[in-house]
C-alpha cells in the first residue's frame, strides 16, 4: 500500500480566514462532497473515494491547516478549521455540500455543521468522535510532540504513529517516510488543536443533517463506543457502519468496504 496519488492538481489559495490551503477538485456536475484528513495525513489519504465516486460526485480533498503543503504560523481549534472549510465552499462557489471527515477531519465537520447548518447538506464521519482525549494518554501524546519538535520523530514514534493510524495494515512504510519529512516544529502545531479541542457531545442533538458514522471495529486510537456515542445522539444519523478488521483509517485500508457504505449512503440523498 503505497502513498496514495490524487489524478487532480492541488491549487493552492489564501482564504478569508487567513489560513493558505491546497485543495483538489475532480469537478462535474454532481453533488460536491468535501473530504477532510485525519492528523498528519494529507490529501491524498482520500484517494480511493475520489477514484470510486468521482463518476457521480463532484470530490473535494484538501490539506488542512499544518499539513501537506497548508503552513501556518499562529495557533489554530478546530473552530477554526471549520471556518477554513466553510470558507472553501465559498471559495469554490458552492452553497451547501456533504463534509465527510476521517477523525481529525470529523472534528471540524462536525463543527462546520453547528456554525452554519445550512452549508451542510449531510455529514459523512470515519472514525471519529465528539468527544475530548482520554485524560490519561494526553501526556503520552505530549512527551512524544515535545520530542519531535526537538529531535525529530523517533522511529518508535513513526511505529506508534503507523499502528495507530493505519492499524492492522500498519505495514507502510511509505506514510512513515512521509511523516519523517515533516518539518520539526509542524508537531507542536498540529498537536495542539488536538489536545485542546472541546467536547461536543452535548451539541450533537443540534446536528439535524443526515448523517453516515463508519469506524473500524479494529480501531485503537478511538473506542468503537464513541461512533455509537454519534449515532444514538445525531437525531437523523443512520445505523453503525462497522467495517471488520479495519484500524482508524478504515477509508484508506479498507477502501472497498468504506465506500460501498458512502457510495449507498449519497445516492440515497438524491
Amino acid at each position: 500500500m503505497a502513498l496514495p496519488e490524487m489524478t487532480d492538481p492541488l491549487v493552492q489559495v489564501t482564504l478569508p480566514t487567513g489560513a493558505t490551503v491546497g485543495y483538489t477538485d475532480s469537478g462535474g456536475d454532481g453533488p460536491p462532497v468535501v473530504f477532510s484528513h485525519g492528523l498528519l495525513m494529507n490529501h491524498t489519504m482520500f484517494a480511493p473515494q475520489v477514484a470510486a465516486l468521482r463518476d457521480g460526485y463532484r470530490c473535494i480533498t484538501w490539506d488542512e491547516r499544518g499539513h501537506g503543503d497548508a503552513e501556518h504560523d499562529e495557533p489554530w481549534s478546530y473552530w477554526d478549521s471549520a471556518d477554513d472549510v466553510l470558507a472553501l465552499l465559498d471559495h469554490l462557489g458552492i452553497e451547501r455540500a456533504v463534509l465527510a471527515g476521517m477523525s481529525q477531519g470529523g472534528f471540524l465537520s462536525l463543527r462546520a455543521a453547528l456554525r452554519s447548518p445550512e452549508r451542510v447538506r449531510a455529514l459523512v464521519l470515519i472514525d471519529t468522535q465528539a468527544g475530548v482525549e482520554d485524560p490519561a494518554v494526553v501526556p503520552l501524546y505530549q512527551g512524544m510532540t515535545d520530542a519531535w519538535a526537538a529531535d525529530g520523530p523517533a522511529q518508535e514514534t513513526l511505529d506508534f504513529a503507523a499502528a495507530a493510524i493505519l492499524g492492522p495494515r500498519a505495514d507502510d512504510e511509505s506514510w512513515k517516510a512521509h511523516w519523517a519529512s515533516l518539518p520539526n516544529h509542524r508537531s507542536p502545531q498540529v498537536m495542539h488543536p488536538l489536545l485542546t479541542r472541546d467536547d461536543l457531545t452535548g451539541r450533537l442533538g443540534e446536528i439535524s443533517c443526515p448523517t453516515l458514522v463508519i469506524h473500524g471495529d479494529a480501531d485503537a486510537s478511538i473506542p468503537v463506543a464513541k461512533a455509537e456515542e454519534l449515532v444514538a445522539n445525531i437525531p437523523n444519523a443512520e445505523p453503525l457502519a462497522l467495517i471488520a478488521g479495519a484500524g482508524h483509517a478504515s477509508n484508506l485500508t479498507f477502501p472497498d468496504e468504506t465506500n460501498a457504505a458512502i457510495r449507498a449512503f449519497l445516492d440515497s440523498l438524491t
